[in-house]
This record gives structure tokens, sequence and C-alpha cells, in this order.
């Protein structure tokens, strides 16, 4: 008798080792905003925020529904002047783009060099929200408090230094003319979690420039909020151009907690920024948008008896524009019910 065939090699077992992490899918399917427009013209001012709110009622599905067109220069970008349009493709909704130029059929044929600055092409969030917070910074990750340069002295040896003064500074490579902003490293911030110290609170204390190199660099001091000290760190200006990312989800489970608001305060609302105990390490990364939810408390229960632990409500949401190893920044960009430090964050 003929032995039987094998099973085919599709039909075995899988493997026991564990896939690569996959895109969390929606929870639920895209959903448009009831007010959703069939055409929209983008107007300056616009952000890629406001006008996914426009469609959709969850902004961060925005990439499940943005239809790009191969065939344009920058598909991603999005400029003033550009129509978008809902259209429906396999019965799925999209939101399909032409140029301003095109829109209508209306394009003039004439020989002409074709320029879209990046700067024109509308942002993701507003700008100004975090660019006062991007040149000051109120965080800093271990890494970059324990090796940033620092403030060594000044001529005379004085231990405090203010405005208009020059001040020796070392540990890092100084160019002439680098503008740098002077940070005081504050308390000590641990992820409520794991205990371990992920950073420190960073106190902003004013704005210096080199004015001539060398191992010590010399350091004009252009204006101070407070004393500076020697010690005091120093950190580059951020002039990186604004962020241009795409909400959306995070591509695998977050769970973290917030550990820092800007400016101290106890209650937290919209546009205000807080810092995360997870990044990088745990699959952040700017523009990726997480749910937050209040920490449910403990109540005495006076019938039961004992304590319970009350569940987590649903507080808001952020986004994610700026990640480190372990810690990132976050704007919240819709406030509930109120947040405070130790909330929750996690996948939308």
């Amino acid at each position: 008798m003929t032995a039987p065939a094998p099973a085919p090699a599709a039909e075995a077992p899988p493997p026991q080792a564990s896939p690569p992490p996959a895109r969390v899918a929606p929870a639920t399917p895209v959903r448009l905003n009831p007010a959703h427009p069939d055409r929209y013209v983008v107007q300056k001012g616009d952000t890629l925020w406001d006008i996914s709110a426009m469609f959709l009622r969850d902004p961060w599905f925005w990439p499940e529904i943005w239809y790009v067109n191969p065939q344009v220069a920058n598909p991603h970008l999005i400029f003033p002047g550009d129509v978008l349009t809902l259209v429906y493709i396999d019965g799925r909704p999209r939101i399909i783009r032409e140029r301003g130029e095109t829109a209508g059929g209306r394009e003039r044929l004439e020989p002409r060099v074709r320029a879209e600055p990046l700067e024109d092409a509308i942002l993701t969030i507003p700008y100004d929200r975090i660019a006062a917070f991007l040149s000051r910074p109120t965080v800093l990750d271990r890494d970059t408090a324990e090796n940033a340069p620092y403030i060594l002295s000044s001529r005379r040896g004085h231990l405090v230094h203010g405005a208009q003064s020059e001040v020796y500074v070392r540990g890092g490579e100084f160019a002439m003319e680098q503008d740098f902003s002077v940070i005081r490293l504050g308390d000590r911030l641990r992820d409520p979690d794991t205990g371990n110290m992920l950073g420190y609170q960073g106190i902003y204390v004013g704005q210096g420039q080199i004015v001539r190199e060398g191992d010590p660099a010399t350091m004009y001091l252009i204006s101070t909020e407070r004393e500076a000290l020697n010690g005091d760190r120093l950190l580059p200006v951020d002039m990186d151009a604004p962020p241009r990312f795409v909400p959306r989800p995070p591509e695998q489970a977050v769970d973290g907690s917030i550990i820092h608001v800007l400016d101290g305060v106890s209650l937290v609302g919209a546009f205000q920024i807080v810092t995360l105990n997870r990044g990088a390490s745990h699959g952040l990364a700017p523009g990726h948008v997480l749910s937050v939810w209040q920490a449910g408390q403990l109540a005495d229960d006076r019938f039961g008896g004992g304590r319970v632990q009350l569940p987590d409500e649903y507080a808001g949401y952020l986004m994610v524009f700026k990640t480190y190893e372990n810690l990132s920044f976050g704007l919240i960009m819709q406030a509930e019910n109120e947040i405070r430090v130790l909330d929750k964050v996690r996948n939308p």
C-alpha cells in the first residue's frame, strides 16, 4: 500500500515564537463626524488635527481615510488652498486632495517652476502651544541631564551670575554665536510603576550665547529670569522645524501615567503640556494619540465594609509630540473631565 502523502507545510502547527507586534486594530469602526463637509478648501491657520476632527469623530483615525495620490509631490503634506473631498472607494470613506492650482480643472498650462515651501504646509497641532516649551524645557530625561554642558565659573570666580555677564562653560562642542537655554536641575522624576528615576524637573534660568570657543568656552548671558549658578545645565535652543506628523493610534499597546505637568498646575485642561512615563522604548512616537483616564480612588464601603477600588474614568485624550527613550511629552487635545498627575494613559 502506498503511504499517505504528508500534510502540506501550510497546515503545520504555527511556531511558538511570539510574532512581531502588529498595529492595534481600531476598537470601533472609523466614524465620520455627523456634521462633516463633503468638500473643504484648506485655509491658512488650519491644523491637521482640526481638519481631521472636521471629518471624523475620532481624529486619530485620519490615516484610515487619507488617500495618498503618488503622482502629487509631497503627497502627505496639505497646503492652504488645497481642496479636500470626501468620496467612497470600495464602500469605504476616503479623503482625496486636489492641489489648489488644479482644483476645479482650471489649471493654466504653461511652463513654470512649481515650488512648494515646506514651511507653508499646515501643521499637525498649534505650534505656538509647544514652541516656548521646546526652547524652555521643564523636564529633562536622565541621559540629557547627566551629559549636558554646564556653567563652570566666571572670570572673578563668582558662584552666581546675572544677565549681561560672561561665564565659562564646559562639557560640549561649542560654536560661535550658538544659543543655549540655561536650565537648573530640580526634583527627580520617578516612574510610579517601577520606582526608577527617569529624569529631572527643569527650572528655566535664562538664555546665553557663545562668544568665544575653547575649553572652557565663554558664554554671554543675554537674559535671566533668576540668578544662574555654577553647575546649571546648557541645552541648545531647539530650532527644529515645526512638527509635521500624522495623528494615529500607537502600533502597540501602551499603558502609562502622567508624571508631570508644565507649570506645576494641579488640574490640567486642553492645550496644556504633560510628561508621560512611556517613551520610544515603549513604542511611542510623535503623532501617537492616547486616551487619558482618571485614576480610580479607594472608597470606604459603609454598607458592605472594607475599602473598594473605584474604576478609572475617561477624562480626554492627548497627542505625543516629542519622545525620549523612557519619557514623552504630550499636548492635551481634549479634556472632558479633570486631568491630574498620575492619571493613566492608554491606547484610544
